[in-house]
């Protein structure tokens, strides 16, 4: 057998990867989870109090969901067992269901470990409640999505969940000292390719130790600049998932930043979207809601703006119409923000709604036939631009229904001189009796 390893360039003994041979052996080791596993962290407690309950690690990739399972059944004493459900079906759940009910006749407990357990369906999901309730299993599933979307009420309400945090650059830095320290190699980085290093791995121990790996196989007779890892080394794309809960947490996050009025915020965001492979015709649609919603009548070129700018990136395609986006994003960013037409036209709805199938006042229809003069349609309309002012002050509700006023213009920006014009009008209309 040796020689056909020999023969393939193999050895039968082939080192681990480098990951996989700094896995932590025991809970301390694990960096990156200290509200967890440090002192007071509720699982350190559960351990201490030895009751190991049912959980979700919920996390980024790399951030050591498997560990923290795997170090729960030795620390425990229990049989631990995995499954991942990107692999595995129906008949892979029985099995493990029927070898945990043997290891429970002979007193031994198991940890099923379940990774990426988002992936089962309801009903397989469903599946797991009577082996946790009954105490046949301790469940551990890993979850890279937000539970709440992704696992069914039934089970949450029978585990815990855990936020596991990304990897900040301590951490990180933790994992690099251990590799060194495991090869007895020091890595061929200035200190600013390090760091450079580092936040290639955006948070992901896994991938910081492949990368670490990889540089130390190649080598290197000096120490690489920045520059010089990124030629040797590929950065991946940051964590973007379109269509999961990333996707809404960044849109997100480009929203508020402009509601906030913080441009740098915002596009940080917008750039973390285009990077992530977002559809940047998805971020015009957006950033033209905001327009409307808030930012509105205080600076009516927000919405102009922001459909000149997805028909600019119509025109021009990426990368160069993505900066008329930019654009639009920091101009709204700079603007006053107003959302009075936003909860007027809700207003107004809700008054629709109430008041069902009230008619205009006949002075303001329309009289085409001698029918509708006769009936009194158009009578005594006065038109605006004619008057002294250009204000008649006349009522335009449906007679019967009390004047509402739905438009409060808080007096930002362009609003400021709206709310005088409608202060000023709303004082001659109590003088001419309009609207009482």
């Amino acid at each position: 057998m040796s020689d056909l390893f020999e023969a393939a360039g193999l050895t039968p003994h082939a080192p681990a990867p480098l990951a996989e041979r700094l896995r932590p052996r025991a809970l301390e080791e694990v960096v990156g989870q200290d509200h967890l596993l440090g002192e007071g962290g509720p699982i350190r407690r559960m351990i201490a109090g030895n009751r190991l309950g049912s959980m979700i690690l919920w996390g980024p990739p790399g951030t050591g969901k498997t560990t923290i399972a795997r170090l729960l059944a030795k620390a425990a004493g229990y049989e631990f067992q995995q499954i991942s459900a990107v692999f595995s079906g129906v008949a892979d759940l029985k099995k493990a269901f029927e070898q945990a009910k043997m290891r429970r006749a002979a007193g031994q407990s198991t940890l099923l470990f379940v990774d990426e357990i988002h992936r089962f369906n309801r009903a397989q999901q469903d599946g797991f409640l009577p082996f946790v309730e009954e105490g046949t299993i301790t469940l551990v599933g890993a979850t890279t999505e937000n539970p709440s979307f992704e696992l069914n009420g039934a089970l949450l309400s029978r585990a815990q969940v855990y936020v596991l945090r990304r990897l900040d650059e301590a951490a990180m830095e933790q994992l690099l000292q251990r590799a060194e320290a495991e090869t007895g190699l020091t890595l061929p980085l200035e200190p600013a390719a390090r760091e450079a290093m580092i936040a290639m791995a955006d948070g992901d121990g896994r991938y910081l130790l492949t990368l670490a790996e990889t540089l130390l196989s190649i080598g290197s007779p000096k120490p690489l600049t920045a520059a010089e890892l990124g030629q040797v080394l590929q950065k991946r794309s940051p964590a973007y998932d379109k269509d999961r809960e990333e996707h809404y947490n960044l849109i997100s996050a480009l929203h508020k930043s402009v509601r906030g009025s913080d441009p740098d915020a915002a596009l940080y965001w917008l750039a973390r979207m285009l990077e992530g492979g977002e559809d940047p015709l998805f971020i015009a649609r957006r950033l033209t809601r905001m327009a409307s919603e808030d930012i509105g009548a205080a600076d009516p070129m927000s919405l102009l703006l922001c459909n000149a700018a997805k028909d600019t990136y119509d025109f021009l395609g990426s990368p160069e119409g993505e900066l008329a986006l930019a654009q639009a994003c920091v101009h709204m960013a700079c603007a006053p923000k107003s959302v009075a037409v936003y909860k007027a036209f809700g207003a107004a709805r809700k008054a629709a709604r109430e008041t069902g199938s009230l008619a205009p006042p006949s002075h303001i229809l329309n009289a085409p036939t001698r029918l509708m003069k006769d009936l009194g349609y158009g009578a005594g309309y006065a038109y605006d631009p004619d008057t002294e002012e250009g204000f008649s002050g006349q009522s335009y509700f449906p007679d019967g229904m009390e004047r509402r006023v739905f438009y409060k213009p808080k007096g930002e920006g362009h609003e400021a001189k709206v709310r005088e014009r409608l202060d000023r009008w709303a004082a001659m209309r109590a003088k001419k009796g309009g609207g009482q």
